[in-house]
């Protein structure tokens, strides 16, 4: 269970270019973390304006409406610019500072390229990534307003599922998500200036499907798939093999052969 001693510290910052990324990509993860007991911070490197639909107040009001679905406690706009989003030093003292205030265990980052989408979403991902390590840097807090390094002990991978490139990843997991997958698409629902009824039954397609076919792997309904730049550390085997279920309640993947286990799996 997480523990703090600072009321607005975070244990989880999730990092995203734009308001509905991280809803679609890990929001049935975010809200599982809530529910679990921890403190989660949504943060989003731009308004996600100017686009074909909406404004900036309507996003903005989109995504607070996001947020109390989610129940995730923090959300913060580091008011870096759409469209023309780069990784650069300006950009990460901006992310790194938010980093250094809300000192979270864990960062997690949309990652992956896409190319027929936003090329925002890649940059997104450097940023995540260099602003981690600016934000333990000394000798420069002129540079983050103040604020004193701070250095994240972890960083995770949400792959957008579009991604343009086999990533050979260290490790990877699955969360299951099967009790979080409504309210995540409820989540997504919320930005009707950029889903309409059309285009939201496409995207929930989309995500039922990614989501479908991620949980299917492990035995779940629903799964959410996560990656890391190291390989999966532990000292217990058999809670790492049984998914961390040491008292076996969750089913495995394979129940009895030939029987219980669905197709190809």
């Amino acid at each position: 269970m997480p523990g703090s001693d600072r009321m607005d510290r975070l244990d989880i910052a999730a990092v995203a270019p734009h308001p509905d990324d991280l809803e679609i990509i890990c929001g049935g993860t975010l809200a599982k973390l809530v529910k679990q007991g921890y403190r989660v911070g949504i943060f989003d490197l731009t308004t996600g304006e100017p686009t074909p639909r909406g404004t900036e107040e309507m996003r903005a009001r989109e995504a607070e409406k996001a947020r109390q679905i989610l129940g995730v406690q923090v959300r913060v706009n580091v008011r870096l610019p759409n469209r023309v989003l780069m990784d650069s030093p300006e950009a990460r003292f901006k992310l790194a500072t938010e980093l250094r205030r809300y000192r979270p265990t864990v960062v997690i980052t949309a990652a992956g390229r896409t190319p027929a989408a936003s090329p925002d979403h890649h940059q997104g991902h450097l940023i995540a990534e260099a602003s981690r390590f600016y934000s333990q840097l000394t000798k420069w807090n002129e540079r983050f307003d103040g604020t004193e390094p701070y250095r994240v002990p972890h960083l995770v991978y949400a792959p957008f599922p579009t991604d343009a490139e086999q990533r050979n990843w260290h490790s990877t997991f699955v969360v299951d998500i099967s009790d979080t997958i409504e309210q995540k698409l409820e989540a997504i629902r919320a930005y009707e200036s950029q889903f309409d009824a059309q285009r939201f039954e496409r995207v929930q397609h989309f995500v039922k499907s990614a989501n479908g076919m991620n949980g299917f792997r492990c035995g779940f309904l629903y799964g959410e798939l996560f990656a890391l730049p190291t390989p999966i550390g532990t000292e217990n085997l058999f809670q790492l093999a049984t998914g961390g279920n040491s008292n076996l309640l969750a089913p495995p993947p394979v129940l009895v052969p030939g029987q219980d286990h669905p197709p190809m799996n």
